[in-house]
């Protein structure tokens, strides 16, 4: 018999590790981890190197990069799923539990106490000030990331010509984000297969210069613990249990309020989002935006700024700021309840939706992550992902451009085609000012997120106040 939460066979002490590192300190360690992972999965990730890698030396380099690659095949925020990764190889399922649950939760509740300033007191000049400076920064922030993962992913023609694709498909032909993923992985497939040297994945992340602490010096060691070894029967059984918290709560809503009640819609559609979530938050956003604002109604477009100018700020994934949404979605459409408690249900079953998934990706797939990782063609899919990434955040960029720097926009159709551009006699000046200076402090003079989210919040806050907007 074999128990979910251990990995072993029933009888086994659970804390009994050959690496001598406690239960209780590896939960310290993770709650340091999730205190300090601000500034995007980048910085989150190098977090979690500078601290279980070259600090606690709990597993070698060549072992951490070899994790990462594999989370970076998966859909979902891949710092926290590099958290469950190595708690679970650290201490079974219990440890990717605890990793991945105390990655999420400073977040969640930072986020959730921000949302409710935001519907409380966010007619307040002080607070409306804090989020149009925030919005600036965000603006400036997306323009970056644009060119950050364009300059990695844009290697040659043929993923110039994919991330090209994928902004002509979103921008001028409204196809769903999710379709433009599944082109672009087969194109990826199929070029790779095609034997292009075009299509040929590159070597992922690379191991860091210097005296890298090698995998047999860590405290795990260099040999697959027994329980990181496939185990098929474990496997189906901790997926059956991971499917069953993730779905059921769905089946439960639609069963007793219906296809139409807007906890069973916000619970499907970020499940939705939880498969398709490659490239990132930025990535997402796009296509987020486009149905929670355009088709649900949840918020508006400005409102998207708010959300991830939270985000940002807050530690945890970027992801986080789909709880936003569905918070603001179940504000706006209580659905008989109390709009606070609506929201605060909601935000929950958001942040449920999204991170459930990233547990069963990490505890079916983990064990067999060598299979995964030699698989060329399938590192060739995920390379023209990453390339159409692109064109959907220059999407996201010139949406959010859009809306916060214009008052107005006006639709234009050409048959099948429809293009929304601004009205330039709309143009809102200190949008345009503070955006500039915004992009100025990254670009020009090298500051980091935080703390050009900080000053814009700052600028924002005394504009408003000092009756300039």
């Amino acid at each position: 018999m074999v128990n979910l939460v251990t990995d072993t066979p029933t009888g086994e002490t659970a804390g009994r590790m050959s690496h001598g590192i406690s239960f209780g300190e590896a939960f310290r360690v993770w709650l340091r981890v999730a205190a300090l992972s601000f500034g995007g999965p980048a910085g989150q990730i190098a977090v979690m190197h500078r601290i279980v890698v070259d600090e606690k030396k709990w597993i070698g380099e060549d072992r951490f990069l070899h994790a990462l690659n594999y989370c970076m095949l998966l859909p979902g925020p891949e710092a926290q799923q590099l958290a469950i990764y190595i708690g679970w190889l650290m201490h079974r399922t219990a440890g990717g539990l605890v990793a991945g649950i105390l990655f999420v939760l400073p977040g969640f509740l930072s986020i959730l106490a921000l949302s409710y300033v935001y519907v409380v007191f966010g007619s307040l000049d002080a607070v409306e000030g804090m989020f149009f400076g925030l919005k600036a920064a965000v603006l400036a922030v997306v323009v970056q990331a644009v060119i950050r993962i364009g300059r990695r992913a844009l290697k040659n023609p043929a993923m110039v010509a994919i991330a090209a694709a994928a902004f002509v498909g979103i921008f001028v032909l409204h196809v769903p984000f999710p379709l433009i993923i599944l082109i672009a992985a087969i194109t990826g497939f199929v070029g790779s297969k095609s034997g292009s040297r075009l299509f040929q994945a590159g070597n992922g992340h690379k191991a860091a210069a210097g005296h890298a602490l090698a995998d047999a010096d860590s405290a795990l060691g260099e040999d697959t613990p027994t329980h990181a070894r496939p185990n098929l029967v474990w496997s189906l059984k901790i997926s059956a249990v991971l499917l069953a918290l993730w779905l059921g709560p769905l089946l439960l809503l639609y069963v007793f309020r219906g296809g139409d009640d807007v906890f069973t819609q916000i619970g499907v559609f970020f499940s939705k989002m939880a498969v398709v979530t490659f490239g990132g938050a930025y990535a997402v956003l796009a296509y987020v935006a486009q149905e929670a604002v355009q088709h649900y109604g949840w918020l508006r477009p400005t409102e998207m700024l708010d959300g991830l100018g939270m985000a940002e700020t807050t530690p945890g994934p970027l992801i986080m700021v789909l709880q936003f949404v569905g918070f603001m979605g179940a504000y706006r459409d209580p659905g008989g309840l109390d709009p606070i408690t609506s929201a605060t249900l909601a935000a929950m079953l958001t942040t449920w939706v999204t991170f459930v998934p990233c547990f069963l990706w990490i505890f079916l797939g983990a064990p067999f992550i060598e299979k995964l990782r030699g698989n060329a063609s399938l590192a060739s899919a995920m390379s023209a992902i990453t390339a159409a990434v692109v064109g959907v955040i220059l999407n996201l960029a010139i949406w959010f451009g859009l809306h916060f720097l214009f008052t107005e926009a006006s639709i234009h159709r050409f048959g099948p085609i429809w293009i929304e551009l601004p009205v330039w006699s709309s143009l809102a000046l200190p949008s345009l000012i503070l955006s500039v200076a915004a992009a100025s402090a990254i670009f020009r003079f090298r500051m980091s997120v935080i703390p050009t989210l900080l000053a814009c919040a700052v600028a924002g806050m005394a504009w408003k106040l000092l009756g300039t907007l």
